[in-house]
C-alpha cells in the first residue's frame, strides 16, 4: 500500500507559490498562513478537499467529520467542499440511502448528517483555522420530493402527456438519471428562486461559495447572474463542473474541471501516451483558459465510485501522477480518503464508510 500523504503534503506547498516567497522572504511563516476572508482573490493560491459526509466516518454525521478539522487543516487543506448535504427525496430514490443529488429541499439539511447548527458550525470552526467551506449546489434538478414538484409543477420540464422529463445530455438524450426531476429554465420565476436559496445558504450560514453540478446542462446565462447577485452579499469562490468554453471564460466561475488533464494523466499511467502528452496539453489545453483556471485531479467522488480507484486506473503510476496534479497548472483538489490511500470504490447509494487505518502522518 502506497503512503501518499508526504506526496500531498510537499504538493500542497509547491501549489501555493506565493506563500513560499512570502515565508523567504520574512514577512510571514507557513504556520501564521490563513486565507483572508476580506480578500476577493483568496482562492488564487488554494487547494480544495471534498468531504463525503456520509463515508467520512463510521457515523455519517457532521459532529464526527467535525473532529477532523485540525488535521485537515494540518495537512495544509485551503478550501473545504462538502458534497450536497440537503434531505435526498424519498420517492425514486436509489439503493438504500439515495443519492446526495436527488435534493428535496434546498434549504433543508439531511437529518441524517446533523441539524443547520451544526453545520454552521462547521463552517465556523473552518473560518476559525483560515479554511473556507463551499457547498455543492444541484442547480439542474430536483428530487421528486421536492415541494416545487406540487407548489410550482411549471418549474419542471414534461413531456407532451405532462410528465416530468429526467435530465438530459447536451445531445438531447434522455439521462439514466430516473430518480431526479428536470427543471425548466424557460421559467424566469424558477431562476430566481434557485437564486434566492443559494443566497440563503451565504446569508445564514456565511459559506464562501458553491461546486455547480453539472454547470454545463444549465443555461451559461444563468450562472453571471447568480455570481453577481451572491457578490452583491460577499465574494464568493464558483467552481463549475464543466470544462466547456463558456464556463472556462465567462464571468461567472473561477475554476473549472480539469476534465482533460485528468484523463490525459490516465492515458500516460495506461501507457496509451507518453510524457509529451503533457506539454502539449500545457500548450493547448491550459492556455484555453483566460478568466479562470482548472481543478486538477486524479480522483473525485464521481471517478472513485463509477470509474474505478486510482490504482485501478493508475497503478504504479499512481504517486507520480498525484504529484504532478498538484503540483502544474490549477488549483488541486484532494477526496475524501484519497490521503490514507483509498483503494476501494465507495458505494454511491448505501453506507460505505471510509478506512482510516492507513493514514500515516509525513516525517520530514
Amino acid at each position: 500500500m502506497r503512503i501518499l500523504f508526504c506526496f500531498f503534503s510537499f504538493a500542497l506547498l509547491l501549489s501555493c507559490s506565493d506563500k513560499n516567497v512570502a515565508d523567504v522572504e520574512g514577512t510571514t511563516t507557513m504556520t501564521d498562513i490563513s486565507i483572508s476572508r476580506d480578500s476577493a482573490d483568496w482562492w488564487k493560491n488554494a487547494n480544495i478537499y471534498e468531504v463525503n459526509v456520509r463515508q467520512y466516518t463510521p457515523e455519517g454525521t457532521f459532529s464526527a467529520f467535525r473532529k477532523h478539522l485540525p488535521r485537515l487543516k494540518e495537512m495544509g487543506v485551503d478550501i473545504l467542499w462538502f458534497m450536497p448535504v440537503h434531505p435526498i427525496s424519498e420517492t425514486k430514490k436509489k439503493g438504500t440511502l439515495g443519492s446526495y443529488y436527488a435534493i428535496s429541499d434546498y434549504r433543508g439539511i439531511n437529518p441524517s448528517f446533523g441539524a443547520l447548527v451544526e453545520f454552521k458550525d462547521i463552517v465556523d470552526e473552518a473560518h476559525g483555522m483560515g479554511m473556507k467551506v463551499v457547498m455543492d449546489w444541484v442547480a439542474n434538478h430536483t428530487g421528486y420530493d421536492h415541494v416545487w414538484i406540487e407548489e410550482h409543477p411549471d418549474f419542471y420540464n414534461r413531456d407532451a402527456g405532462g410528465n416530468i422529463l429526467v435530465p438530459a445530455d447536451n445531445e438531447g438524450k434522455l439521462t439514466d438519471w430516473t430518480d431526479v426531476a428536470d427543471l425548466n429554465y424557460d421559467n424566469p420565476e424558477m431562476r430566481q428562486t434557485m437564486i434566492e436559496d443559494m443566497k440563503f445558504w451565504v446569508r445564514e450560514s456565511d459559506i464562501d461559495g458553491f461546486r455547480c453540478d453539472v454547470a454545463f446542462f444549465t443555461p451559461d446565462d444563468f450562472w453571471p447572474v447568480v455570481r453577481e447577485e451572491l457578490e452583491a452579499i460577499k465574494p464568493v469562490f464558483m467552481l463549475a463542473e464543466s470544462e466547456n468554453a463558456p464556463h472556462r471564460n465567462m464571468n461567472a466561475f473561477h475554476a473549472t474541471y480539469g476534465w482533460s488533464f485528468f484523463h490525459m494523466l490516465n492515458d500516460i499511467a495506461q501507457g496509451k501516451k507518453d510524457a509529451n502528452a503533457i506539454m502539449e496539453w500545457q500548450e493547448k489545453d491550459a492556455a484555453a483558459f483566460n478568466q479562470g483556471f482548472q481543478m486538477s485531479f486524479i480522483t473525485n467522488h464521481d471517478e472513485n465510485s463509477w470509474n474505478g480507484t486510482i490504482d485501478e486506473r493508475m497503478g504504479e503510476a499512481s504517486d507520480a501522477m498525484a504529484v504532478l496534479a498538484f503540483t502544474l497548472t490549477g488549483m488541486p483538489l484532494i477526496y475524501s480518503g484519497q490521503e490514507a490511500g483509498l483503494d476501494h470504490r465507495l458505494q454511491f447509494f448505501e453506507k460505505d464508510s471510509i478506512d482510516w487505518s492507513n493514514l500515516k502522518k509525513a516525517e520530514f
